[in-house]
């Protein structure tokens, strides 16, 4: 796709009824994200999620998707320990999880652990750019091209440039020969896009009072449905099935 100039869609999902809808709608790649913890079960840093609940998401996720690529990432802790705990639970989202590559973050940071991953017959999707603890701190298009073609080089079969700005994000997408894929930050100008499949519908109880434009506000739709719900109800009325 990138050789024929085709945009890649890729949307995060989280559970077997999005995942069906969004392979139906036809996107290539469907990310489990581990911002599961913040986004739908309310944890305070992404930090908390653990392997067997990735696990449980992946599993999910894998079962609604029948034609997209199913991307899982590794959850923090294994990598941290060493390169090979995190080829070990990586492995386990092959097997047990059912995804077809694992989404590794500040892959920069850690090239070896993307060619041991590789060397086991993982396919990486590695993540880079800028992130929320180096805000501020000044980034130079070239020093992403060195780290792209430096995960490249270690084997990723894709690139997740987070916060890749007009300027470093082509320089990247025609640095290297495999796709550049941008959520947080990214733009028209990569080979790609992804976007949480609950934030483009407005699925967040937060949707309700936030003008953040989106592709539908099903919260507000949810809140609309269940207090006619909760209307019957107190009328005596039959609800509907």
């Amino acid at each position: 796709m990138k050789r024929e100039g085709q945009k890649i869609v890729g949307v995060v999902a989280w559970d077997f009824q999005i995942a069906q809808i969004a392979d139906r709608v036809g996107v290539e790649i469907v990310s489990v994200g581990d911002s599961v913890g913040i986004n739908l079960w309310g944890h305070a840093s992404p930090l908390e999620v653990t392997m067997d609940e990735m696990l449980i998401v992946c599993k999910a996720v894998r079962r609604g998707t029948k034609r997209a690529l199913v991307s899982c990432d590794l959850p923090y802790g294994p990598l941290q320990e060493s390169v090979k705990s995190a080829v070990r639970a990586a492995t386990r989202l092959m097997k047990e999880g059912g995804a077809d590559m694992v989404k590794l973050d500040a892959a920069a940071e850690c090239p070896e652990a993307v060619t041991a991953m590789v060397q086991a017959g993982i396919p990486v999707f590695a993540q880079f750019g800028i992130t929320p603890h180096s805000k501020g701190v000044e980034h130079s298009a070239e020093k992403f091209v060195s780290e792209a073609r430096t995960l490249e080089a270690a084997g990723a079969v894709l690139l997740d440039f987070t916060h890749s700005g007009p300027v470093a994000g082509p320089a990247v997408v025609q640095a290297v020969s495999i796709p550049v894929l941008g959520g947080m930050g990214g733009g028209p100008w990569l080979d790609g896009r992804l976007r949480m499949a609950h934030a483009a519908i407005g699925y967040a109880a937060a949707a309700l009072d936030s003008n953040t434009p989106r592709y539908a506000n099903v919260a507000r739709i949810t809140v609309d449905a269940l207090t006619a719900y909760s209307e019957d109800v107190r009328a005596s009325r039959q609800i509907k099935s």
